[in-house]
């Protein structure tokens, strides 16, 4: 749930600040649906983000008062809809792209309008909460271009790589667009002192290290639709991408009565993935049939080396983890829309095909400076899961302002795990939601949903892994099980008239098979813990500062509480979720200069997240205790935008709080502390975006 919530509501935050605005004419307030349209909708035309200069679909619906992008739920398979954002009132059919990437390749001149409605009102299943549909259409050849490098002032390299153009245009009945994008590149690091203390609290090692990452992921990306008159729409795209993964750390170690150690931490993964699919709607009958196909795959090799070089000439000692991991995932689908008994119907099926085959070895370094392979038991070999899907869906309003959509349905599966200690299992789950909406005024809108939900594994936590940058070892683990629950969700929205808007958004979920590392053998594995729990309050508001006679002025403000809860596998005793974020407190301020071009903001958040536990440790790693960055923006520099941003300037470190113990924590006394205080730094960026 921590992904499902707090990463969402961050990344939006983040996001939200490439969004520009400019003049002292009012926020984009939209107007409602016209009277006999049922539960209120909102409606944005251009013109009411022309303030903000947008340069594409993603610049003006970060500007909706009240509205949180919501991306999809990393579920099995394509399933039903979980993000709240529609293209041309259909939900993508691609699983590789997040919604910031597809919203950006739509030119902001390609809009015609966006429509904010509550998802249960919709044809669509899955949909709750606010939705936001973005109606565009390409006319003639367009395009747009981003360049963002980032400096840093200590312990790493520049950043240069990160950009991306892209283009669409149309041509009668057929609309295309391509792209080439490394947005997600990265450069980071962070140095300073670690000390270990025994049991007695006394220093007993100082380590000082430095660390740094090369990360870059350049994806070439095309899409084609035809879009005849009538029922019949047809989409065909597919990417191609490389991924450049490099980690590197060196560092001295001292400690009383051993010779000065050098140490250095080489981490390699570079892979490459594609992915294919398409969708084909039609008239069939007295409704209409989509049919779905996606094809993904990913070649995945990954080594680590740690190598360690007394200063006195004394014997280097190392050891090295290796593997190569092949992903695929094939999935059809197809789904039939009608309407009947005054609502709308859906009948759907799924079959989705997942893989895994992977080769592991660990190696230690002998004197002659090869590296031997050792034994590893567990780390090669192949999972597969057969899964069938089927689902019916009904929909309809109630009232003029209320409405529900229940679904109901169930999924089987069929694991199969080769290698050492090979396994076949199948399970038989059901599956379904229900969705009321509710909006009883054109200001105020609320949902319910109560769902049981499927969680999809990572096909890698069957298998065994080694962490030789820690010590740490997972054994394989045959009888993993998807993580399910019963989840209630609800979300609240209210508008403040011209000072914005909040929302109110409450999750409780009740889990079976919550994934965690529990005692296998006389090891750890990743594996199930029966049951535990998890609750989120999230309150977002946007506040508008013209009203109080600051003009071109807004806060954007998150308060985000967790709290999870599950019997340790170890000890016995409760306790939260492995790394849990458990808080989330987010504000963002900006202000356009009426009548100029310039804008500026500042922007801060506090994270906090519980610790990781295996059997022998607690190892908590964060960053902060805040975040803070100030930036500056010009919107029109020979028609580009610019901003110039200095990030961390309060000087947010990079620590570690790590307790091992000599057997099983909790009934063993403790054989280290380990505590981490590395210094990251200012960071420095810088933007040009424009429309081609």
């Amino acid at each position: 749930m921590a992904g499902a919530i707090a990463s969402a509501t961050a990344s939006m935050t983040a996001l939200a600040q490439e969004a520009a605005a400019n003049g002292d004419i009012p926020p984009a307030e939209g107007t409602p649906a016209a009277a006999g349209s049922g539960l209120t909708r909102q409606v944005f035309a251009p013109v009411d983000f022309a303030r903000y200069a947008p340069k594409n679909a993603y610049d003006m619906l970060a500007q909706v008062p009240g509205f949180t992008i919501r991306d999809n739920e990393q579920l099995r398979g394509l399933g039903q809809a979980t993000g709240n954002v529609l293209f041309n009132g259909e939900r993508p059919s691609n699983k590789a792209d997040d919604m910031f990437t597809q919203l950006s390749r739509i030119p902001a001149g390609n809009v015609e309008r966006i429509e904010v409605v509550d998802g249960a009102s919709l044809d669509i299943p899955g949909l709750s909460g606010q939705v936001a549909n973005i109606i565009y259409r390409a006319g003639g050849l367009s395009g747009q271009f981003s360049w963002r490098p980032q400096f840093r002032a200590h312990h790493t390299d520049p950043l240069l790589t990160r950009g991306d153009i892209s283009l669409r245009g149309r041509s009668g009945e057929v609309e295309y667009e391509a792209s080439l994008s490394n947005l997600e590149s990265a450069r980071s690091g962070a140095g300073g002192l670690t000390l270990i203390r025994n049991g007695a609290g006394d220093v007993v090692e100082r380590r000082d290290d430095v660390w740094d990452t090369h990360y870059d992921t350049p994806k070439l990306a095309g899409r084609i639709t035809w879009d005849p008159a009538g029922d019949t729409v047809a989409n065909f795209g597919g990417h191609y991408q490389r991924k450049y993964d490099r980690y590197r750390e060196d560092g001295l170690r001292v400690a009383p009565g051993l010779p000065d150690r050098f140490r250095t931490v080489r981490e390699k993964s570079d892979s490459w993935n594609y992915e294919l699919g398409g969708d084909y709607q039609f008239g069939a009958g007295p409704g209409k049939l989509k049919l779905i196909g996606l094809r993904r795959f990913s070649r995945e090799p990954y080594a680590l080396e740690v190598v360690t070089t007394p200063a006195d000439g004394s014997t280097v000692t190392g050891d090295r983890f290796a593997q190569t991991g092949d992903l695929g995932e094939t999935i059809a689908r197809g789904e039939y829309q009608w309407r009947m008994l005054g609502g709308d119907w859906q009948l759907s099926g799924e079959a989705a095909f997942n893989t895994l085959d992977n080769v592991a070895s660990i190696a230690v370094l002998d004197p002659s400076g090869r590296f031997v392979d050792v034994p590893f038991e567990g780390g090669t070999g192949g999972v597969k899961e057969d899964r069938y899907e089927g689902l019916l869906s009904f929909g309809r309003k109630l009232t003029d302002k209320l409405s529900f959509q229940l679904t109901a349905g169930a999924e089987h599966s069929t694991i199969v795990q080769t290698g050492v200690n090979g396994l076949q299992r199948s399970f038989f789950r059901p599956k379904g939601s229900l969705t009321l909406a509710w909006a009883p005024a054109s200001d105020f809108d609320a949902s319910l949903k109560l769902r049981r939900r499927v969680l999809q594994l990572s096909f890698y936590d069957f298998l065994a892994r080694a962490f030789l940058n820690d010590g740490n070892q997972n054994v394989s683990n045959n009888e993993l099980r998807p993580q399910q629950d019963w989840s209630v969700e609800g979300e609240i929205n209210k508008k403040i008239g011209p000072w914005g808007s909040t929302k109110l958004i409450f999750i409780y979920r009740d889990v079976e098979d919550r994934v965690d590392i529990i005692p296998v053998g006389d090891g750890e594995a990743v594996g199930n813990i029966a049951k535990s729990t998890a609750g989120a309050v999230n309150w977002t508001s946007t506040f508008n500062l013209d009203p109080a006679g600051l003009k071109g002025m807004k806060l954007d403000t998150t308060f985000l509480f967790q709290k999870s809860s599950l019997r340790d596998p170890f000890t016995g005793e409760k306790r939260q979720w492995n790394r849990f974020t458990d808080t989330v407190i987010e504000a963002a301020l900006r202000h356009d200069i009426p009548g100029s071009d310039w804008a500026w903001g500042a922007n801060a958040h506090y994270t906090h997240n519980q610790p990781a536990y295996r059997r022998q440790e607690v190892d908590r790693i964060w960053e902060g205790p805040v975040f803070a960055d100030v930036f500056v923006e010009h919107k029109d520099v020979l028609g580009l935008t610019v901003r110039a941003t200095v990030a961390n300037i309060l000087n947010a470190r990079s620590r570690r709080d790590r307790t091992v113990y000599t057997g099983v924590r909790g009934a063993s006394p403790i054989a280290f502390v380990e505590d981490r205080d590395r210094m990251i730094g200012p960071i420095f960026s810088f933007s040009v975006r424009g429309n081609i």
